[in-house]
């Protein structure tokens, strides 16, 4: 069976698009006197072929996608775990996730949550002098004991979970919305309310250097876009009915409004960086933290999604965009992972200290289109819903490695994107040495034997 090459697959894409803008722009603000501002949006839930610069054609992105032409596709990124708050646990810390005990999505309840005496990289950039501020998913551990503001936030307006995007009630039947730790019952659509608290901040910063943090609740369910009724209200168990309000005929139609709407935050944002002049000296980074529900959104053209190990469940899209820094229509095939944020966010600042220990490696010389060594060994391990039996996958250059209840796999990503072509017989060496990687690993991040 023939299969796309995905560097194939991206040239033929921007060909059409980026108009040859690959030349690298004057290079801006040398003599600032600030280091820049860095903005991080997370797109919740949002699958490899969901935007339109990665080649879906029914995804109205506009904003994003200029940002994609001006800026720099990663097409080889990946999230550390493939649901939520693994992934984020990685991304504040810039470590595996297992190293601060959080390999499921959090639940409902106040005692799990990331430690509170994990470093967090906005604690780096707060001792640097960055005002910092998150706005959206939380999803570290409740809110009252875990939030944001105990552990490298100075402002935060966040959620612990994914609640009902019209009443802010969680499955459980709780307000879940939250201003600096406490409830704030104000009404509006999330995402508004997310874009509206980032633009505020924004305002109020714009003589500091910053980190923002827009952590967009969507396009988790429930599937509601804006004009769609609200459901849940207090007092309430809702698991039975976590999608939403809506038949399943519309949870396509839903999904696709949310991320229209999340783009047009995406748009207001940019638009309030541009009139304050600060989008010179702003690093913005696209990014989900995990792949798409396939049933909903789109990974193509990948296997797999959200919950398992293929690489549609964790490898999604990312975007750097940073105007006179980072070349115009580069595509960026370096095999990087959500932990490597930490390090390079805290290197751009010129934030890093003997106490950050991280997995992750800096990749700020990409960003200026230097290379870099970036031969490295990576892992997953991801624990499925009502099973303690990990799911693992261990990836060395093109090669991945993977075992989950059905078998163990090998493919050459290189020729076989889709994942179609198990190669584990043809090559036993190759798979049982990267298996005993993943049992070296385990043995220093898990204490396994």
């Amino acid at each position: 069976m023939n299969t796309p090459n995905i560097r194939f697959q991206f040239s033929l894409l921007l060909s059409c698009i980026l108009l040859g803008s690959t030349a690298m722009a004057q290079k801006a603000n040398e003599n600032s006197s600030q280091p820049p501002n860095i903005v991080l949006i997370v797109i919740d839930d949002i699958g490899y072929g969901d935007l339109g610069i990665y080649g879906h054609g029914q995804h109205n992105t506009p904003n994003i996608n200029r940002l994609a032409r001006k800026g720099m596709i990663f097409s080889d990124f990946h999230t550390n775990g493939s649901v939520c708050s693994p992934t984020r646990a990685a991304l504040m810390t810039g470590q595996y996730q297992q190293r601060s005990g959080v390999e499921r999505a959090i639940g409902f309840n106040k005692e799990e949550g990331i430690p509170l005496n994990k470093r967090i990289f906005a604690e780096g950039l707060q001792e640097k002098g960055y005002k910092t501020g998150v706005f959206g998913k939380w999803h570290l551990g409740h809110v009252e004991f875990f939030g944001p503001n105990f552990q490298g936030f100075d402002k935060s307006v966040v959620s612990n979970n994914s609640p009902d995007y019209h009443t802010h009630m969680s499955r459980v039947g709780e307000l879940d919305w939250y201003e600096d730790h406490e409830l704030n019952n104000e009404s509006g659509y999330l995402t508004d309310l997310v874009s509206q608290h980032s633009l505020d901040f924004v305002d109020e910063n714009k003589e500091n250097p910053f980190f923002l943090y827009v952590s967009h609740i969507a396009l988790h369910f429930p599937f509601q876009g804006p004009t769609d009724p609200p459901l849940r209200t207090e007092g309430k168990i809702w698991h039975d009915v976590k999608y939403g309000p809506l038949p399943e005929s519309q949870y396509r139609r839903a999904y696709l409004d949310m991320l229209e709407s999340v783009d047009n935050s995406i748009g207001e944002l940019m638009s309030k960086l541009e009139s304050l002049n600060l989008d010179e000296n702003t690093l913005v980074f696209i990014t989900s933290d995990n792949g798409a529900y396939p049933w909903v959104g789109s990974n193509y053209p990948l296997r797999g999604g959200k919950g398992n190990l293929f690489e549609g469940g964790h490898r999604v899209p990312a975007i750097a965009y940073w105007p006179g820094q980072i070349a115009e229509g580069v595509v960026e095939s370096t095999t990087l992972m959500t932990m490597d944020l930490a390090p390079t966010f805290l290197s751009l600042a010129n934030a890093s200290s003997e106490e950050d220990n991280f997995d992750g490696m800096d990749f700020s010389p990409l960003l200026s289109g230097q290379t870099m060594d970036s031969k490295r060994t990576l892992f997953w391990r991801t624990l499925p819903i009502r099973s303690d039996n990990p799911v693992i996958s261990v990836r060395r250059g093109d090669w991945k490695y993977m075992e989950d209840e059905n078998g163990n796999y090998l493919f050459n990503l290189s020729l076989d994107i889709t994942e179609s072509n198990n190669l584990i017989k043809e090559y036993p060496q190759r798979a049982a040495k990267m298996a005993a990687d993943y049992n070296l690993w385990s043995e220093e991040v898990l204490g396994e034997e």
